[in-house]
């Protein structure tokens, strides 16, 4: 060691232990180092203030290496400010700087005889600068000059050291800042009494390399200054490429996330026709000499189709070759075909007065499926004792572009005596009430000499197959035996020697009925088949009139219209409750009932402004015909999604769908029917309401914020209302429009982020993860939610609301946080919050569920404050950070205590009744004048104790009427 380490080890010779340490190199890939104190070997000269706080000293690493660190160790003595400076860091273009710190922490309990004045944390500063002007007292060393990133904690302390000297608890931490906007900065660790080794210190920053990607190359581009913030970086496609997109951006353009790494594509561009992809996406290549590729898009180039070439590279079709062609309605990439030979085996065979001709297919289809045939000299009803010839031509959907003329057969049939054709018509010749006589015409052809006619009769009102006939050997017949006033079916069929011809078509006739007169009817139809036909038409009337009504009264019945009578029947007429989508068989039923399908046509995405589970969520406009552009927000569904993941992210469309309230986020529609999938809702200005409340710290009146308050409350009011429980209500997922309104979104129900610093989450027994600084008691506990575990939830964002988006519980672990609210503490009000409203909080914080307000109530709490704002003036006592887990518990109820001792018990801290005897503080008038001196006074040391007396005795006078603060 030097001559500093010297002074380190004479500082905390008493303490029995030597300074070693371990040392790791990690550099991203990513990464841009600004500073790196890991291969200094000689002094780093950093600035130190006072003189004798941090030393600078060298050491050997587990190598054996030597390198220069940073320590102090002035543990016995209180009040310790101990500031360590670095040089001035030029940021190189960086917006946002990361700072990896390994240091060890010696452990205060390890030394006994400082424990109280022992610390075991330090706090890290930054300070920008145009340039480096540092002085030994500039910037001043206390906060103001510095912006605090954050107070660093150590995981692992160490009491003693190993058999070979070296410290095995080290600590690893990386905090990063900005935006950056100076051309430089410095760097600063104030020390507050502890004992320890900063080892190495390295300074960096994120960008995304230059890269191709998706046929376009991207320039280096630095990493945003805010830890969510996408970068945005235009592309160009590369040689042989051109821009496609379905969104209708007029450029490719990728994101630089926070981390360097490159993310949300929007647009991309594919090889041109006749390219090919190669390289993995990075260059398009002509297509060779034989290939082609039609279209623009990611296809490799293929091999030019049957009876065609490609005598050039770079082809997007292939040409056909002599005597092959394609169609009109041929693809430019299908083959060359060429026309068919002729019909195969012609055959014939007469069949009453028809021939019927069968052929085999061409032996050569020309290479098509789409071959059809021509008849030329096509007849029917052909004449006995006549030649016919017949020729057959095969063609397809090439021959007219072929100059060679249709390939054909020829056929000869020769008719001999052949049956006759059909009887053309029947007519009445006269009619009784038991006989009907009638009368036809001859054939058309009768095909040689008519022998006689056969006539077939029956009851229309019988089956056909019980039809009667008789023989006629002239064209007239006398039908007896008939009834009186019936309606009778008759055919006739003609018989030359070859045999009968077929019947002629039915026609219908009727008896007179007993009280007419015989008649004679002459060439003319009979009067029933004008009665028949009418009759018909008033029965088609009459029937499209009956199915009208019931297709009315019983229209289609859906599962939504079954459930929904459901609970109209089981709630009462008129009201209107949320139905589970997970109850459809079909998730997609859900979808249709509740959500519109927009065409992808009417949507123009203009901007990415986040990412989320399932895909990017993007800025857009929504037109629909005839009517005004609109900005709308629009979640998309990313590629190569699983069937279960696109259930999961339209699921939350069809739970939004059902909802209709100025307080909840509205749903436009859905997109399902073409790529990507998206769920487009209305666009809120102002974003989440944690980052604007950040962003706006300090900008709003109490009143606007009761307003904002309100706004949320009247909107669970309505999701209570309809029987939803949102599980997750959080700042986050309440959004703002530019009016300030605030509307309760965030539907995907168990849906949690992973444990991170804005949505710490806690996985249960049963697997699922709930946000645990949200989430009330019986809800973690027995996966209990119910609106009042909501309101519950309520009560958390009203804190982050008059905070200003302040974490909730700060740094608290997820563990001591559930301890904590199990041992009856709540969080204290925040810095000038009214007093009122943080008594409304612990109402919503009741550990039986029961005893919480309804949001019924909330709302009309909070009207009352809006309608009468003198009662937001009274501002109880608070601290933004606590030093021990939480400051303040559900306040006791005073009525019902009669003295301090009962109070204490109440408040658990009942082993300082003797103190409060013995200086005489019995009442509660006495004691809630107390001041945090008095309780120091009294023997009250431990501090988290008199913060908590202190908090008690601020609600104390909260009861009692005394509404001046309290000095913590």
């Amino acid at each position: 060691m030097d001559s500093n380490a010297g002074i380190s080890a004479r500082r905390v010779a008493g303490m029995g232990w030597l300074w070693m340490v371990f040392f790791f190199h990690l550099v991203s890939s990513l990464e841009e180092i600004l500073l790196d104190t890991t291969q200094e070997t000689s002094e780093i000269g950093w600035t130190a203030h006072p003189s004798d706080g941090w030393d600078e000293v060298s050491v050997l690493d587990d190598k054996k290496r030597l390198i220069r660190t940073f320590q102090v160790c002035n543990v016995a003595e209180p009040g310790q400010n101990n500031w360590l400076r670095t040089h001035f860091i030029e940021r190189r273009g960086a917006h946002r700087v990361h700072v990896r710190l390994r240091f060890s922490v010696r452990d205060c309990a390890s030394m006994r005889t400082v424990a109280s004045s022992c610390k075991e944390t330090f706090t890290l500063y930054y300070h920008q600068s145009e340039a480096d002007i540092a002085s030994q007292d500039m910037p001043e060393w206390r906060e103001g000059p510095w912006t605090k990133v954050d107070t660093i904690a150590a995981d692992e302390s160490f009491s003693q050291v190993d058999s070979t000297g070296k410290v095995v608890k080290m600590n690893v931490k990386v905090r990063s800042f900005g935006p950056l906007t100076k051309h430089g900065f410095y760097l600063a660790f104030q020390d507050s009494g502890a004992c320890m080794s900063l080892v190495a210190v390295q300074v960096f920053f994120y960008k995304c390399p230059a890269v191709v990607k998706g046929f376009a190359s991207f320039p280096e581009t630095f990493a945003g200054g805010e830890r969510t913030s996408l970068v945005e970086s235009p592309g160009t496609c590369v040689p042989n490429a051109e821009e496609t997109s379905a969104t209708g951006s007029s450029s490719v353009r990728l994101h630089c996330n926070g981390e360097g790494e490159w993310m949300v594509a929007i647009g991309r561009c594919t090889c041109k026709a006749g390219y090919q992809p190669v390289d993995d996406e990075r260059a398009c290549q002509a297509c060779a000499p034989g290939f082609f590729k039609v279209s623009v898009g990611d296809d490799p180039c293929h091999l030019c189709p049957a009876h065609s070439h490609a005598p050039q590279p770079g082809s997007r079709e292939c040409e056909c070759q002599n005597r092959y062609y394609r169609s009109a309605s041929d693809n430019s990439d299908a083959p060359c075909t060429g026309i068919p030979s002729a019909p195969r085996d012609l055959s014939y065979e007469i069949v009453g007065s028809n021939v019927l001709l069968t052929w085999r297919l061409p032996k050569d289809l020309g290479g098509r499926k789409d071959v059809f045939f021509n008849v030329i000299c096509k007849v029917s009803n052909l004449l006995a004792r006549v030649h016919y010839t017949f020729e057959i031509q095969a063609v397809n959907l090439v021959t007219e572009l072929s100059s060679e003329a249709p390939h054909f057969a020829t056929i000869n049939v020769s008719t001999s005596q052949s049956v006759p054709s059909a009887v053309p018509m029947m007519h009445q010749v006269s009619r009784t009430t038991t006989s009907i006589t009638l009368s036809w015409p001859q054939p058309d052809q009768p095909n040689g000499l008519i022998l006689d006619y056969q006539l077939r009769y029956f009851d229309k009102a019988e089956d056909e197959d019980n039809s009667l006939t008789l023989t006629s050997e002239t064209n007239m017949a006398t039908i007896s035996s008939l009834s009186p006033g019936k309606i009778y079916a008759f055919q006739v069929r003609a018989r030359t020697a070859v045999g009968y011809g077929p019947y002629s078509g039915k026609m219908y006739f009727q008896t007179l009925t007993g009280g007419e007169r015989s008649e004679m009817v002459q060439d003319r139809l009979p009067l029933i088949v004008g009665s028949a036909l009418g009759g018909l038409a008033f029965l088609v009337i009459a029937a499209i009139a009956i199915l009208a009504i019931i297709f009315k009264s019983k229209r289609r019945e859906t599962p939504y219209t079954d459930r929904l009578q459901q609970y109209i029947g089981a709630r009462g007429l008129g009201v209107k409750y949320y139905i589970d989508p997970s109850t459809y068989e079909d998730p997609n039923e859900a979808i249709r009932e509740f959500a519109k399908e927009i065409d992808v046509s009417l949507i123009k995405i203009e901007e990415v402004i986040g990412s989320g589970e399932f895909g990017e969520v993007c800025f857009g406009r929504l037109k629909h015909p005839g009517k005004r552009e609109y900005m709308v927000a629009i979640k998309t569904l990313k590629s190569g999604y699983t069937e279960e993941q696109r259930r999961e992210f339209l699921s939350e469309a069809s739970i939004m769908g059902q909802f209709e309230h100025p307080n909840v986020i509205h749903l436009e529609g859905v997109v399902t029917k073409s790529r990507p999938v998206m769920i487009v809702t209305e666009f809120m200005e102002n974003g989440s309401l944690d980052s604007f409340l950040r962003q706006k710290e300090g900008q709003f009146s109490v009143l606007q914020l009761v307003g904002m308050l309100r706004g949320i409350a009247a909107g669970m009011r309505y999701l209570s209302d309809m029987n939803y429980v949102h599980r997750d209500l959080a700042a986050r997922n309440i959004l703002v429009n530019s009016n300030l309104v605030c509307k309760v979104s965030d539907f995907g129900l168990s849906r949690f982020l992973e444990d991170d610093a804005s949505n710490p989450t806690y996985t249960g027994g049963l697997g699922c993860k709930i946000p645990i600084r949200w989430t009330a008691p019986e809800a973690i506990q027995y996966r209990k939610f119910t609106s009042s575990s909501d309101v519950w939830s309520y009560g958390i964002v009203m804190w982050e609301v008059m905070s200003y988006g302040e974490r909730p519980y700060w740094d608290m672990s997820n563990q001591d946080v559930i301890n904590a609210i199990d041992q009856d503490y709540r969080l204290p009000p925040p810095p000038d919050c009214p007093t009122v409203l943080h008594l409304l909080m612990l109402d919503c914080w009741q550990k039986e569920r029961v005893q919480r307000p309804k949001f019924e109530q909330i709302v009309s709490a909070l009207d009352k404050m809006i309608r009468k704002p003198s009662a937001l003036k009274a501002i109880g006592t608070g601290t933004s950070r606590p030093s021990q887990p939480l400051l303040s518990n559900c306040p006791p109820d005073f009525p019902s205590l009669s003295n301090a001792h009962e109070w204490l018990d109440a408040i658990k801290m009942g082993r300082y009744k003797e103190n409060f005897d013995q200086a005489g503080l019995a009442t509660f008038d006495v004691i809630s004048r107390m001041t945090l001196e008095d309780i120091q006074r009294i023997g009250i040391t431990l501090v988290g104790h008199q913060k908590k007396i202190l908090n008690s005795i601020q609600l104390m006078r909260v009861h009692l009427n005394q509404l001046e603060p309290v000095e913590v």
